[in-house]
């Protein structure tokens, strides 16, 4: 089994297009200390190959402001998960691109890739903070700040 960077639940080289599948097979992945992936039962643990995140957030929803706000993610499979101390919002940067590719906690060391389009919304929340390398976009959730990138040039 493989799951793509878009998301995608594959097996023996075929999309699984049944949801209510891949919600059954998401239920019981873990992640080991390691890093690897695999579904596990009771009866039964299998590795699982990932090639990003094991799930992407697809859709984003904003109550109040300020240190009140609560972000809240929608994942692929309908999973809501709300941005705080135990689901933080990760910005990892590809050296060779720059590109951000920013990721929300789901559970138990299990991310979901943030979709680009939900990205820049996500940014548009941004607020300008003072950070170590300068000028910073953060956003609150939470009680908590979470770095997104550097600001840029206005």
């Amino acid at each position: 089994m493989r799951i793509a960077r878009d998301g995608t639940w594959f097996y023996h080289g075929s999309p699984i297009g049944r949801k209510p599948l891949v919600k059954l097979f998401a239920s019981v992945l873990r992640r080991d200390p390691l890093g690897d992936y695999w579904l596990e039962t009771p009866f039964e643990k299998c590795r699982i190959s990932v090639e990003d995140a094991p799930f992407t957030a697809v859709e984003m929803f904003v109550d109040g402001e300020g240190d009140g706000r609560t972000i809240r993610f929608r994942t692929n499979i309908d999973d809501m998960v709300s941005v705080d101390g135990d689901h933080p919002i990760r910005v990892d940067t590809d050296r060779e691109s720059g590109e951000p590719a920013p990721y929300v906690r789901v559970r138990d060391g299990l991310d979901a890739l943030i979709v680009r389009s939900v990205f820049y919304d996500l940014v548009e929340l941004g607020e300008e903070a003072a950070g170590p390398d300068g000028a910073t976009i953060v956003v609150r959730s939470g009680g908590t700040c979470f770095p997104l990138g550097p600001a840029g040039e206005g």
